[in-house]
């Protein structure tokens, strides 16, 4: 049985922030709606995040990929079972569905095609036949949605399969042990 580490792996200590860098930082592409919000004075937030936001990260993907330190932390597990390429795939749908300019869109949905939808693509994801000849056709004329079904798909890889996984992983329980000790304190 593998033990739990007491304290973050190297790959999360870069989330340290202090307050006043993330109160400078903007939101960028989020659903507003449903991005968790922690008071300060219920929680400890000695990690840049609080347990009320850490907590939720158990209740669905979407809101753990909602919280910024969520996502990053969600990255380094997927990154730490080599199926990194998932998150990374979403992610830059998300910031896709932000392009305002048709030329950067169209540039940006030949980028992605290459890098994750083509066959033998250096960070393949793990997509149906169909939705890759689809989205070959759609990149001709790119919209924002344009890469939307292999979003979901993916989306839902991530759910099924890698979510569970961190959930019950090393990182996830230390983290949530670290906080409840912060808590407690």
């Amino acid at each position: 049985m593998p033990s739990v580490v007491t304290s973050p792996p190297r790959e999360l200590q870069h989330l340290n922030m202090d307050m006043e860098d993330k109160k400078r930082r903007k939101v960028r592409g989020r659903n507003l709606k449903s991005r968790l919000h922690c008071k300060s004075s219920q929680a400890a937030n000695t990690e840049g995040f609080c347990f009320e936001e850490m907590s939720q990260w158990s209740h669905s993907l979407e809101r753990l990929l909602s919280s910024k330190y969520g996502t990053k932390i969600f990255q380094a597990f997927l990154k730490s079972e080599f199926s990194d390429e998932n998150i990374e795939f979403w992610k830059v749908c998300e910031d896709f569905k932000t392009i305002k300019s048709s030329f950067r869109m169209s540039s940006r949905a030949k980028k992605i095609f290459k890098r994750y939808i083509q066959a033998e693509a250096p960070r393949e994801i793990n997509i149906d036949h169909k939705t890759r000849e689809l989205i070959r056709w759609n990149i001709k004329a790119p919209t924002t949605v344009c890469f939307d079904d292999a979003q979901r798909i993916v989306f839902g890889l991530m759910e099924r399969d890698s979510y569970p996984r961190f959930l019950k992983s090393d990182i996830y329980q230390a983290l949530m042990d670290s906080m409840l000790e912060s808590v407690k304190l």
